[in-house]
């Protein structure tokens, strides 16, 4: 290596802080082994220019000219990808639910540790408290924070008497009004607001877990369908917690786009129930990694934990022979563990190679969400959102986990520390 490529990045980190100062450099990303999308062969020895936020060339080295004024990155060979989707997250984590005035090195660091540390330079926020998520993205797209491109439905919509257990203490802590919707008119009225406001999508909870005798409380299809069609007349997707097969077969009535979760605690899916998700055009994101921390946390024994994994699993799998496309989604914000590499090596073992774990990351979500044209591949003209990994995931899918730099929109987001030094958040 000409230089530790820490100690390059720390120089050009230093220099840079703010983000319009950083998009209006050029750099040039070399000795890269750059995967340019997951159906592209790798290319080696490669140099990446990045000019004002945007890609405007890739080759080999020496057949791409690379700016006297550039800002050098020397990539030692690692491989270098598209910059990763996380279509499910929150920010319902202690420093990330106040964030209109919140100190800006408070949110950054919150906001790196929880996702660009992980090389997620787009998500997708799946419900909060109001306009709470808007108000981080202002701020990030303003310049005053660093994070990623923030996509967001907003407050979610519950069923009648369907508030779910595990998000009525952060409510009453900050005096959120009620989620719940119950009647068509109700959520249509509902849902055009926040779509009026800024939201980019819709999440129901067509089953909601509530807890005690009542266990899960399913949506009326009617007040799904009412959400669904105000989203889709202005082209905007939604999401479905479905909890259970009865909550699937809601989803389908009503038209929802994406499955926010696999349903495991119903068992296997009936025949032909991933055949009919795929003729609905809809899109699975399978969050395994959070049934696996929910049963710890009730002291579920491991065998049973396993069991209820190898469902999901099953799930997933079908959903993938039956042609379905996967968004990779973790849940992080509402779990508290951020990294990444359980959910990777659970869909590893529901037999997603590399390259269909990377298209869940990159391609997928960008072409369901409307980014396809900016997002998901390292070609000019896209943004530049470049994750650097330690590991060639081609080796070892686990090297996906294995971020040791992230650029977005031309900035830099992330450095990982030296090998011994003490790690950053």
């Amino acid at each position: 290596m000409r230089h530790g490529w820490a100690w390059w990045l720390g120089c050009l980190v230093a220099a840079c802080t703010m983000a319009g100062a950083v998009r209006a450099q050029t750099w040039a990303i070399e000795r890269a082994t750059v995967v340019a999308s997951p159906e592209a062969a790798p290319l080696a020895d490669a140099v990446v220019v990045v000019r004002d936020g945007r890609i405007v060339s890739v080759g080999r080295a020496g057949e791409v000219r690379v700016p006297a004024d550039a800002r050098r990155i020397d990539a030692d060979g690692r491989v270098l990808v598209a910059g990763f989707w996380n279509s499910h997250v929150h920010f319902l984590l202690p420093g990330l639910t106040e964030v209109a005035d919140a100190p800006a090195a408070t949110l950054e660091l919150e906001v790196r540790s929880l996702l660009t540390r992980w090389g997620f330079t787009s998500v997708f926020d799946l419900g909060g408290l109001p306009g709470n998520a808007r108000r981080l993205r202002a701020r990030i797209e303003a310049g005053d924070v660093r994070g990623p491109r923030i996509l967001t439905v907003d407050a979610p919509f519950y069923p009648a008497d369907g508030t779910p257990h595990y998000v009525r203490d952060v409510m009453k802590q900050h005096g959120a009004p009620s989620a719940e919707v119950a009647t068509p008119d109700a959520a249509r009225a509902r849902a055009r607001t926040q779509l009026e406001e800024g939201a980019d999508g819709a999440k129901l909870f067509i089953g909601a877990l509530v807890g005690g005798p009542q266990g899960v409380v399913h949506m009326a299809p009617d007040v799904a369908r009412a959400v669904v069609d105000t989203a889709h007349a202005t082209h905007r997707p939604v999401f479905a917690h479905p909890s259970t097969t009865q909550g699937i077969e809601i989803a389908l009535q009503a038209g929802v786009d994406v499955l926010a979760h696999s349903t495991p605690i119903d068992g296997p899916w009936p025949d032909g129930m991933a055949q009919r998700l795929v003729a609905a055009d809809m899109a699975l994101v399978p969050s395994l990694k959070l049934f696996e921390v929910e049963l710890r946390k009730e002291s579920v024994p491991p065998a049973v934990i396993e069991r209820f994994l190898a469902v999901g699993q099953a799930q997933l799998r079908a959903f993938r022979e039956a042609g379905g496309p996967v968004l990779f989604g973790t849940d992080v914000g509402y779990i508290h563990d951020s990294d990444p590499h359980r959910e990777y090596a659970l869909m590893a073992g529901a037999g997603m190679d590399w390259r269909a774990i990377l298209a869940s990351l990159t391609t997928e979500p960008a072409r369901r969400f409307g980014h396809g044209a900016r997002s998901g591949r390292i070609v000019p003209g896209m943004d530049a959102d470049l994750v650097l990994l330690g590991r060639d995931p081609a080796d070892d899918v686990l090297a996906l986990s294995d971020v040791v730099w992230v650029m977005r929109g031309g900035q830099v987001q992330y450095e990982a520390p030296e090998p011994g030094a003490s790690a950053q958040r």
